[in-house]
């Protein structure tokens, strides 16, 4: 039998399932009532009311695909206005890179949903299996029944709070309290949305995790190109701590390489090794070793938000200096105060209020009443008996205001042509008056005609109010024979 050698090296690394620890500090603490806040606005948003009148949903922030509309506190959007949720996702992306280059991968680490509702997870985990060295040593040893009954009851806490996850999202698409008190009878569509959301969450927070930051989000792999010298992230400052050793040692830094900082990352990197890909910049390993640098009676800050410009600065003026306090003085004061004002956060400040600025002006010029004018291609145009050409245009008057009335339609330097519109009455001059609900779309059907043979023209619409004051217009084209 030939010799077939041994199997090819496998180009991908086995999976090793991470048991972060429990820390308290100033960075927990600051991530509890980041995580209390954000699950709160999502939960609790679709239950606030807004009261715009009869017939009108009172929920303040709903989407209404049965009506095509978004509503968000006293803003009411129409398919048409979608460029307001497009400028919306802009400022928010610029926002992101704003923040990046600024904080680093603060988003990632305090306010993105996997990592709140990870958080959430493994405080549920924590509550019921114990912290870090309970579960190790009950997933290492013989099944039990005890193992098992904590497993059920971890597993059901979690499809509990992802069920409500789903629940909520639904809300922002149907009235909460309506759904509320019948959920049997919401439609399929929504029972989709519900279950999906729901395993979603279930699946990626209970079992993805890291896998999510490391492997399937894009943005670790292009953040770099936010981040420059001067933005702050988690950083060793590798200056001061090496070389490690024990504390009594001789010669050692202030690392004694305990392990702390990699035993409560969320994502298992080690942050002595310098910036990683797997790094949330989520600041866990700073509480930790600020603990141990506490019982040892050494300063706290080995692990901790620094720009690298600082951290090359404090590594060169450090160099020459034994472990201790003077090289420890010299570090911290080789450093700079952050810049928050630097080319980058300039240009980022510069591009959002640009497009605040354009969205906020659209917003407030934002017309109540608009006109659409669709030219009838088939055919384009009629000659008719007396020799006359008529054209014919599809007219949709969306009113966006609660109050509804009619219009005069009328057109604009073009006396030669006469317009009518179909089953709508007139007024003394005999202009079609066209009659609108409130918060609704009407469509006309007009026909406008030249009395001789006429060749391709502009044409305007126009409509004006009661008083005659114009309130919207649309531009068109009357078609005739080419010459």
């Amino acid at each position: 039998m030939p010799d077939i050698g041994p199997p090819p090296a496998s180009l991908y690394a086995a999976h090793r399932k991470i048991y972060p620890r429990s820390v308290q500090g100033r960075v927990r603490r600051a991530k509890w009532a980041v995580l209390g806040i954000l699950l709160g606005l999502y939960y609790l948003v679709p239950w606030l009311r807004w009261d715009r009148g009869p017939g009108v949903p009172d929920q303040a922030v709903l989407v209404d695909m049965q009506h095509a509309r978004l509503f968000f506190f006293w803003i009411e959007l129409w398919p048409q206005e979608v460029y307001f949720l497009t400028g919306l996702l802009i400022l928010a992306a610029i926002g992101l890179f704003a923040a990046t280059s600024l904080f680093g991968r603060v988003w990632c680490g305090f306010a993105c949903p996997q990592t709140v509702w990870t958080d959430l997870f493994l405080w549920v985990e924590r509550r019921i299996e114990g912290d870090r060295n309970a579960r190790m040593k009950r997933d290492a040893g013989p099944p039990s029944r005890d193992r098992t009954l904590r497993r059920l009851a971890k597993h059901a806490a979690w499809l509990g709070i992802a069920a409500a996850t789903g629940g909520a999202w639904v809300m922002y698409f149907q009235d909460a309290p309506t759904l509320m008190r019948s959920p049997l009878g919401a439609s399929m569509e929504t029972w989709f949305f519900f279950a999906l959301f729901t395993a979603t969450t279930y699946v990626l927070a209970g079992f993805a995790r890291e896998q999510v930051c490391t492997y399937m989000c894009p943005w670790p792999r292009f953040q770099g190109a936010m981040l420059d010298a001067d933005s702050l992230v988690v950083t060793y400052r590798d200056w001061r701590g090496e070389p490690r050793g024990k504390p009594r040692d001789a010669g050692s830094g202030d690392c004694v390489d305990c392990s702390a900082c990699v035993q409560v990352c969320p994502t298992g990197v080690d942050i002595r090794e310098g910036q990683q890909l797997g790094c949330i910049g989520c600041g866990l390993c700073i509480d930790a070793c600020d603990d141990v640098m506490r019982k040892l009676h050494r300063p706290q800050g080995l692990i901790g938000f620094e720009t690298l410009a600082n951290l090359a600065a404090s590594t060169a003026a450090a160099a020459a200096l034994e472990p201790g306090p003077a090289r420890h003085s010299a570090g911290m004061a080789a450093r700079r105060p952050l810049r928050l004002l630097r080319p980058r956060t300039l240009m980022y400040a510069g591009v959002l209020a640009v497009v605040a600025t354009t969205m906020l002006g659209a917003l407030l010029l934002r017309e109540t009443l608009s006109l659409t004018v669709l030219p009838e291609r088939a055919p384009p145009f009629v000659r008719l008996s007396d020799g006359g050409i008529r054209n014919a245009y599809l007219l949709k008057l969306a009113n966006k205001s609660r109050e509804g009335g009619r219009y005069t339609l009328v057109l604009e330097e073009a006396p030669s042509l006469r317009l009518l519109v179909q089953d709508v009455a007139t007024d003394a001059a005999g202009r079609p008056l066209l009659p609108v609900q409130g918060d609704g779309v009407a469509s006309f059907r007009a026909l406008v005609t030249a009395p001789h043979a006429a060749e391709r023209q502009p044409i305007r619409f126009r409509l004006l109010d009661a008083t005659g004051v114009p309130v919207a217009a649309a531009e068109s084209v009357f078609l005739g024979p080419q010459p």
